[in-house]
């Protein structure tokens, strides 16, 4: 967050593997093309540290060999440009 490294991890440690979590969401509904599947997070940051995102945060999660999200953090109802 803001350029501070606060997790790094891998989907190799993750409890439920990958085809697992896609199996059991695509039995619910179809995936397509651009959907992000979100799975939570490793204890030990965020909120267990008082640590919390607020408007101009800039979040980045990188998966090697793909690239980087790069998500501003906006208030409620405000809209932030590319």
């Amino acid at each position: 967050m803001n350029g501070r490294l606060r997790q790094d991890g891998s989907t190799a440690e993750m409890i439920t593997g990958l085809p697992d979590i896609i199996a059991a969401i695509s039995a619910v509904t179809a995936l397509e093309p651009g959907d992000v599947i979100m799975t939570g997070t490793p204890s030990g940051v965020g909120a267990s540290q008082s640590m919390f995102l607020v408007p101009g945060d800039l979040v980045e999660a990188t998966v090697e060999g793909i690239g980087t999200l790069r998500n501003p953090v906006a208030a409620q109802g405000e809209e932030q440009g590319s």
